[in-house]
């Protein structure tokens, strides 16, 4: 696909990096000639000097043939204006806009054809909030992605000392749980994936991913981890956006404390927080104030500032003062990648959240989700199943049949729709039949595109 990429800030460049490794024609549009070239060193595109919202320079970035527009610059009003000229100057097939603003997400008259002509909105504040609520739910998690309308989830733990999977097989393992239909997709050891045959016995510290239904998902933590912790006391350090909506929507329900340096900014958020959360002034890698706050009860810290050396000081300070579990905001991914898993147990990256959902527009055949793993370097699919035994790779043919690429695993068959639905995991005799949808884990980007071809329907698929 030939895409433009407004913006070349921290979201812009991965999602050009996400984009790039998959060969596709990538031009990134920035008035910072400099941060340009610093991505045409690193990644194989070509970069445009200007301002997006103009004509001339859209024609120059290959406005005129391209297939998609992804606006991610600072300002929400750039990112609509340049899907407007998009679509009414260029009819530029589909124009996806980054959105902060309450009022422009919210309401549908900025997105539709007579307001901005926006396809498709992203929001990495709200993917990143959303994602925390799943692992507040889901404590013991590292990653939790929901499929079909929630019918089914997949989960990534990693495996401790102590835990259900540690020392054993994977076939002694659902011998342990006999009333539990699960499915492992996949394994990684120091950030390797292994095959995981039934004799595969899983280590400390490998990271699992389990796919199960909805309703089965804590009775798989549970049994990992042989305990069912709660969430109740959480401590926020950072008052800005992220920081407000998640301390907001977890209001009802938990106790909340917010640390922000910032007084001003601890004035407005005390003025927009129900009472019975905790505002407080000051710093939060100040041991002595975090002392007094007795960080060592939270169930939960998180370092939301907006500095990644800040958070990270802070998550590893409240996990050595006793902190049950801590995240960190991170949107350096190396620092990420070196981080997680030690003192820090997560590292949360905002422009990670949200590439799931621009695959999910760029994947070619009927794909309804996509959900990006281990920073990228692997990928679920939910892909829906059309044609009849003759078109499609898919429909007719039970799961031992199915030719898929070395290392590709169906995670999950799920039928019917809504509460009726039914979540089958692919035994080899399962029999996939048209509009199942079928998720997919993918162990490699390099894999996508012959996954792809499953979703397609051709006469000529041979």
């Amino acid at each position: 696909m030939k895409i433009l990429i407004l913006g070349a800030g921290r979201v812009g460049e991965s999602v050009a990096e996400s984009l790039v490794s998959e060969q596709n024609d990538i031009t990134v549009i920035d008035t910072d000639p400099g941060r340009l070239a610093v991505l045409q060193d690193k990644l194989d595109l070509r970069g445009v000097t200007g301002n997006g919202v103009q004509p001339s320079v859209l024609e120059q970035a290959g406005a005129s043939d391209a297939d998609m527009l992804i606006a991610c610059a600072a300002l929400d009003e750039t990112n609509l204006v340049a899907c407007k000229l998009a679509h009414q100057f260029f009819n530029i097939p589909t124009a996806i806009a980054r959105l902060r603003s309450p009022d422009f997400l919210q309401d549908p008259r900025v997105h539709d054809r007579e307001g901005f002509a926006v396809d498709h909105v992203i929001c990495p504040e709200e993917s990143v909030m959303r994602h925390i609520q799943e692992l507040i739910h889901y404590p013991e998690a590292l990653q939790v992605l929901s499929f079909s309308q929630g019918r089914a989830n997949l989960v990534a733990v990693r495996v401790m000392s102590g835990s259900a999977l540690a020392g054993c097989t994977l076939k002694e393992f659902r011998e342990r749980m006999p009333n539990v239909d699960m499915r492992v997709v996949g394994i990684y050891r120091q950030g390797v994936e292994i095959e995981g045959r039934a004799d595969t016995r899983i280590l400390q510290g490998d990271e699992v991913f389990v796919l199960a239904e909805h309703e089965k998902i804590r009775q798989v933590l549970v049994a990992l981890h042989k305990r069912d912790r709660v969430v109740q006391r959480v401590m926020i350090a950072g008052g800005g956006r992220v920081g407000l909506r998640l301390a907001r929507s977890l209001a009802d329900g938990f106790e909340v404390k917010i640390l922000e340096q910032d007084k001003r900014r601890c004035e407005y958020l005390a003025s927009q927080l129900p009472d019975n959360v905790l505002v407080l002034a000051g710093d939060a890698a100040d041991e002595d104030l975090l002392g007094d706050e007795n960080v060592g009860e939270m169930d939960l810290f998180l370092a939301l500032t907006n500095d990644d050396e800040d958070n990270i000081m802070a998550a590893m300070l409240a996990k050595r003062m006793g902190a049950q579990r801590v995240m960190a905001l991170i949107n350096r991914q190396a620092y990420a990648e070196m981080m997680e898993g030690s003192t820090i147990d997560i590292a949360l990256s905002p422009s990670q959240t949200v590439i799931g959902e621009l695959l999910t527009h760029v994947r070619r055949g009927d794909v309804v989700a996509v959900h990006s793993l281990r920073r990228g370097a692997a990928e679920v699919i939910e892909g829906v199943a059309r044609g009849d035994a003759k078109t499609s790779r898919l429909v007719g043919r039970r799961i031992a049949e199915l030719k898929l690429p070395r290392g590709v695993r169906v995670g999950a068959v799920i039928r019917g729709q809504g509460r009726e639905a039914q979540v089958l995991m692919p035994h080899h005799d399962v029999l996939v039949q048209t509009d199942d949808h079928v998720v997919m884990f993918v162990p490699s980007k390099r894999l996508v595109r012959e996954v792809e071809k499953f979703f397609q329907v051709s006469a000529f698929f041979f």
